[in-house]
């Protein structure tokens, strides 16, 4: 089979995989998802902010000088031969100001074939270090890396954000979970509006674009969040 046959048919099991994964948080309303993943943000970044250590050290340096942030609670990673992830997630970034502001809703998805076993559920965390790469992720749909235009690197067991492999990168990847899993990396994974949620909870017309990079819609209840994110 050729080089594109193979990754047509990647492509399809990585779609299949992610529908299916996506198709366990269905029945849910969408404003109750949206409200819940605010809540479980603001926790996972509180919760990484305690722990400022091996895997997570310099989650607090980089976040004090980030210009937006993705926090993907629980994400789901998992399979045997064939691999896929799953999680969703909040957009919020800095304001001109200085400050935080809203969060808008996107959801991560990647898929892969391979020699690989096992499940892991994880919080991720994604660190945007500049406003190009907030606006990339704003105005563009598709996989960390290339299509977004943005470098990553990544801060696990061993590997520091400050090392010298991540110099330079416009996104520090930072998790912490259980479970085992080998192989892969959210390098290639793709992010995608979530414009149900977005509209949930912020009213018909919500866009990411909108939320974070107009500041045309506010919600109070994500306010916590926004207080988490500040580094004192």
């Amino acid at each position: 089979m050729t080089p594109q046959g193979n990754g047509v048919r990647k492509a399809l099991a990585a779609l299949m995989l992610v529908m299916g994964l996506a198709a366990c948080a269905q029945g849910v309303p969408p404003q109750t998802r949206a409200e819940a993943l605010v809540n479980n943000a603001r926790w996972t970044v509180e919760t990484f902010k305690q722990r400022d250590e091996a895997p997570n050290k310099h989650f607090r340096q980089e976040l004090a000088t980030a210009r937006g942030i993705v926090v993907l609670p629980g994400t789901v990673k998992g399979g045997f031969v064939i691999g896929a992830e799953y999680g969703d997630g909040v957009l919020v970034a800095r304001q001109p100001d200085g400050s935080w502001g809203y969060p808008a809703f996107y959801s991560l998805g990647a898929g892969s074939i391979g020699l690989q076993a096992g499940g892991r559920a994880a919080d991720v965390v994604l660190v945007l270090r500049n406003d190009g790469a907030v606006r990339s992720v704003v105005k563009h749909q598709g996989k960390l890396g290339a299509d977004l235009e943005v470098t990553v690197g990544t801060a696990g067991a061993g590997v520091g954000a400050a090392t010298t492999a991540n110099v330079g990168a416009d996104v520090i990847a930072f998790s912490h979970g259980t479970g085992l899993f080998g192989g892969g990396s959210v390098d290639g994974s793709v992010l995608a509006r979530r414009t149900d949620l977005n509209e949930a909870y912020y009213g018909a017309g919500a866009t990411p674009e909108s939320i974070v990079l107009e500041n045309r819609h506010a919600n109070p209840q994500a306010d916590s969040l926004r207080q988490a994110l500040v580094i004192e």
